[in-house]
């Protein structure tokens, strides 16, 4: 089944990377520019290698470390957050409606993960070298930041905590064994959703493609939305995550500045 919905997700995003290209991009013949495109992204590569690390550690955390570091903490915090927050997130699922949450797992599964990649992509090819220092950095320091609680802080995930069918599972059947395979149901502070779609957002603004500024931006408000309306990340989540992105790009900012 996951093999499925790689090769799924595969062709949804070379798809969503077609329809970039044409909406995003400057209008050029790529294919003529080959050998040049190699050259560019021979120059860019250790930042592309900083991102593969990124994710790569990931995989580890998730697969490896955090199952390890759950059982040694042995305590769920989330009926702390349940204790100051209440039932508000969970309320949201009253009003789940079947073209709403379509839309927000959409958002959530399919074009959020694309903007994480085609981001860095474009700054690439369009040689803009500081957006692209800025969100690379930014990836890293902030999953740097956010291990430490994804490791010794578990926090289920609001549907689980109440027990909820996952609108995630019942948009598209099985998907959550895709989906727990690079995540966990207690990594959830702060919201790393939430953290890399601000970032996107960031970088976006201060590229030269005013299209997909407003595109990211408009995903970085539907993610913030999603992740509540789909009862997987508490508020405080989502504020964490806000908050570090936010922090981590002003500093990015400030100590990288255009040659």
């Amino acid at each position: 089944m996951i093999e499925n919905w790689m090769i799924i997700l595969g062709a949804t995003n070379l798809l969503f990377f077609l329809i970039g290209l044409l909406l995003f991009m400057p209008r050029q013949n790529y294919l003529k520019k080959i050998p040049e495109l190699l050259q560019i992204f021979q120059r860019y590569l250790p930042y592309i290698l900083i991102i593969v690390f990124v994710v790569l550690l990931q995989l580890l955390e998730v697969n490896i470390l955090d199952p390890l570091t759950t059982k040694i903490v042995g305590t769920d915090f989330a009926p702390v957050i349940h204790s100051f927050e209440g039932d508000i997130v969970v309320g949201f699922s009253q009003y789940w409606t079947p073209i709403l949450v379509v839309f927000f797992v959409a958002i959530y599964i399919v074009i959020y993960p694309f903007t994480l990649w085609f981001t860095p992509f474009s700054c690439i090819i369009t040689k803009q070298t500081r957006p692209l220092k800025i969100f690379t950095y930014g990836v890293l320091l902030i999953y740097g930041f956010a291990l430490p609680f994804y490791l010794f802080l578990p926090i289920t995930n609001v549907y689980t905590f109440y027990a909820l069918d996952s609108a995630l599972n019942s948009t598209i059947p099985a998907i959550d064994q895709f989906f727990y395979a690079t995540t966990t149901i207690n990594n959830c502070f702060p919201s790393l959703h939430v953290a890399m779609a601000l970032l996107v957002a960031q970088t976006a603004i201060l590229t030269k493609h005013k299209t997909y500024m407003y595109f990211t931006i408009f995903c970085a408000i539907a993610v913030i939305i999603a992740v509540m309306y789909l009862a997987i990340h508490w508020i405080t989540d989502v504020i964490g995550g806000m908050v570090l992105s936010i922090s981590v790009f002003y500093v990015l900012k400030r100590l990288i500045k255009e040659k």
